[in-house]
Formats: structure tokens, C-alpha cells, sequence
């Protein structure tokens, strides 16, 4: 990397203070805070987007004519003047989207301008690559020596696998995740969606979150090193302690608990019923309500510990019983209890629940090409704090020329000149 571009901006880089807001009762928290995201497909645009929702501006740098992988990953697609995936719009709101070659000195001079005036920079491109175009740690922090620099890979960025490239699907094979997951008489089984990816991105937000609050202490800024195998592994809690501390291997059951029982899902008449009964009086309260008060009385099942014991004989037992209702008439009969339960739902089912649309995870925006869409909206509310959906996904490169003129002051010329030479698009 030439010297040219390791000095661009030393000298103007300041800490970005955070603002509250313009004295309304919320604020949004991360207000003022810009973050440079070089992130793809899911784990990385995931945490980007929760800190967008609290008020970050997020600018994603994508690659020109292809973008984020998953904006080709489908069907489905939702048509309108463009064709954007239902996968890439489900993560990257609330973002501006800069099309840019980071293969060019044109274009690695942009990020460096760009991280001269960012608090944070995330990426998840395999350990040296991001070095080789001078674009690693070292590199920006030359040029920005208080930014928080997130790299989320797919194993960490030394040791035996570190250049191995990371999908979800594999950090959870090798983390013990499917290994634990399936039919007690089947094969392994993938998890419906992709936790591993989604679990790094919320340790990824929680680190950035935390390096920038130490920054406000200390005035110094620091790379965070996430991955997925070390996430996947770090989720398996008690298995693993099961395992460090008592020897103990785990194995599949399904959808039942090794230590508690009934804590599964069970057939009904027209479907799928979850339930859980953590303590004895929760378990004489289910007996009760599907009038089998005896079932709680007895010693095979008075406690727990005897539960789990024979549950050969109990699970088929209350199988026999709960195959004869409905979710609904189950639901109903259920109402007011004590014990956990809840019906299987489909995604049609999921946003016709109640307390999900009461919950407001049901949200809808405008989007510049494909007109309303319909999105999952934040899931966690605060009392003083903003957390909402600010603007629709970005189409491919739809704020390039917004993003070089308002934040990095380049004149149209300027602009028309990196599009002619292929930087930008």
C-alpha cells in the first residue's frame, strides 16, 4: 500500500461524541455514531442493522454490478423496478448502500477517507485478505487511530483453520450444535436458520457496543475479533460444562430435554404442541388440565427426577392423551396456566399470533423500487430509547454519489471521473 494512502486523514480523525437527540423524551442512542460496513450475507449485516435501528448510520460498501451476495440469493424475489431478494431486504435497513472496486487505489483511497470520518469499521472477509489491499487494522487505524475495527471470521484470525472460509452450517457442525440436533434415532440435523450467524452477530453488536463506551473512557480505539466456531461453542453452555466437568456426552433427543420431563413437543389432532413443566407443581397443574390428576400422584411420577427415570412410560402416555384436541381446544384449555405451552406454528401462524402483532414485530416501509414491504421490526423496546425502522434496504449502489458528496465533500466531477474509471457504480 503506497504511503499516499496511509497518511490520508491522520491528522483529522476525532472521537465521535454521542449525541441525545433534540430533547424529544427519546433519543435513538447510537445517533451520531457512523459505521463503515464491509460485512455479507448475514451475520455481519445483522449486527449492522440492530445498531441502525438504534440510530447509527450504517454505510455499506458493496461490489459494483453484484453487491452483497445474498442480493442473487433466491427465489423468493419481490418485483418492482428492480428485483430485490426477500433474503437481502430482511437485513440491510436503515443502510446506505456505496457501490465501490476495493481492489482499486481509487477505491481503497474511499475507504480510507471514509474510515477517517467513521467511529466503527466491520468486515467478515477471510483473515489477510482485507491486509493485502491495505485495508486491514493496522492499516486504518494508521489513518483513524480511534476507530473500532470488528472482524468476524469463520474460525479467528490465527491458528490451524484461520484461512478457511466460514459458513454457519459449519461452525455448527464443528461447535457441537447438530451433533445435539435431530431425531434421538436419526442423522444430524441443521437448525431452521442460520443461529450460529445470528448469535456472532448479536456478540459482534454487544462488542462494538462495549469498545465504544470504553472509548468514551480511555480515548482509544481497538479491534474485536469475532467468530462463528468460537460463538457455536461458547452457545453449547451446560452441554459443554456436561462435558469439561463430568465427562458426560450429550446426544440428540429431538425435540425432548435430557433433565426435564415433559418438556417436548407433542403430536395433536390437527398439529404440534410444545410444552415444558419445570417443577412439580407445574406438572400437577398439566395433569389436571388434561384430567389425569393421577398421572401427578403417583411415585413413578411425583418428581422429576422419577420423570426422567420413566419416561419411557410417561411420554406415550401423554402423547395418547394430547393427540385427542386440537391446538385450539388444547390452547383454550390451557388458558391461564402456570406451565409453559405453546402450538408449532408455521410463518403464516407466527404473524397472525396475538402478542406477536401485539408486540409490533409486524412492520411495513416504503421502498424506492418494489413499494411496501413487509419487515420483522426490532425486538427489543426501551423506555428513553428509539429502536425503530428508519428507512427501507438500499437498493445497489443507490447513495454512491450521496455518500462521496455530503460526507467526503467530492465534487460531481470528482464522481463522474471514479464511475468512468469503473470505481464506483
Amino acid at each position: 500500500m503506497s504511503k499516499l494512502i496511509r497518511r490520508i486523514h491522520t491528522k483529522q480523525f476525532s472521537i465521535r461524541k454521542f449525541t441525545t437527540g433534540n430533547g424529544s423524551s427519546k433519543s435513538s442512542p447510537l445517533q451520531g455514531i457512523r459505521i463503515l460496513d464491509l460485512t455479507r450475507v448475514l451475520a455481519g449485516p445483522f449486527a449492522t442493522m440492530i445498531m441502525s435501528d438504534l440510530g447509527a448510520e450504517v454505510i455499506k460498501i458493496e461490489r459494483p454490478g453484484v453487491g452483497d451476495d445474498t442480493r442473487s440469493w433466491g427465489p423468493p424475489f419481490i418485483e418492482g423496478k428492480t428485483r430485490e431478494s426477500a433474503y437481502f431486504i430482511s437485513v440491510n435497513r436503515n443502510k446506505k448502500s456505496l457501490s465501490i472496486d476495493i481492489k482499486s487505489k481509487q477505491g481503497q483511497k474511499i475507504i480510507h477517507d471514509l474510515a477517517a470520518k467513521s467511529d466503527v469499521m466491520i468486515e467478515n472477509y477471510v483473515p489477510g485478505k482485507l491486509d493485502s489491499m491495505g485495508l486491514g487494522y493496522k492499516d486504518i487505524q494508521e489513518t483513524n487511530p480511534a476507530i473500532i475495527y470488528c472482524s468476524i471470521t469463520g474460525f479467528g484470525s490465527d491458528g490451524p483453520y484461520s484461512t478457511r472460509g466460514g459458513y454457519d452450517v459449519i461452525a455448527a457442525s464443528m461447535g457441537g450444535l447438530m451433533g445435539v440436533t435431530g431425531a434421538p434415532d436419526g442423522p444430524p440435523a441443521k437448525v431452521g436458520v442460520a443461529m450460529t450467524d445470528l448469535m456472532t452477530a448479536l456478540y459482534a453488536h454487544g462488542a462494538i457496543l462495549a469498545a465504544l463506551l470504553q472509548r468514551e473512557k480511555c480515548g482509544e480505539g481497538q479491534k474485536i475479533e469475532c467468530n462463528l466456531l468460537s460463538t457455536q461453542v461458547s452457545a453449547m453452555t451446560h452441554l459443554a460444562s456436561n462435558w469439561l466437568n463430568a465427562g458426560i456426552e450429550s446426544s440428540r433427543w429431538g425435540t425432548a430435554h435430557a433433565s426435564i420431563v415433559p418438556y417436548q413437543t407433542f403430536s395433536t389432532k390437527d398439529g404440534y404442541m410444545t410444552i415444558g413443566c419445570g417443577n412439580n407443581r407445574q406438572f400437577e397443574e398439566f395433569c389436571k388440565r388434561i384430567d389425569r390428576s393421577e398421572l401427578s400422584s403417583g411415585d413413578d411420577y411425583k418428581n422429576n427426577e422419577n420423570r426422567v427415570k420413566n419416561r419411557d412410560k410417561l411420554v406415550p402416555a401423554l402423547s395418547a392423551i394430547l393427540s385427542t384436541k386440537t391446538n385450539e381446544e388444547w390452547s383454550t384449555l390451557f388458558e391461564g396456566v402456570s406451565f409453559p405451552y405453546g402450538p408449532v406454528n408455521n410463518m403464516s401462524k407466527v404473524f397472525e399470533d396475538p402478542q406477536v402483532l401485539h408486540n409490533g414485530l409486524k412492520k411495513s416501509i416504503e421502498h424506492s423500487t418494489i413499494g411496501t414491504m413487509a419487515t420483522v421490526g426490532p425486538a427489543v423496546k426501551y423506555t428513553k430509547a428509539e429502536n425503530m425502522i428508519r428507512s427501507p434496504p438500499p437498493t445497489l449502489g443507490q447513495h454512491s454519489e450521496q455518500v462521496l458528496e455530503e460526507i467526503l465533500g467530492y465534487s460531481k466531477q470528482d464522481i463522474e471521473q471514479l464511475r468512468d474509471n469503473k470505481v464506483i457504480a
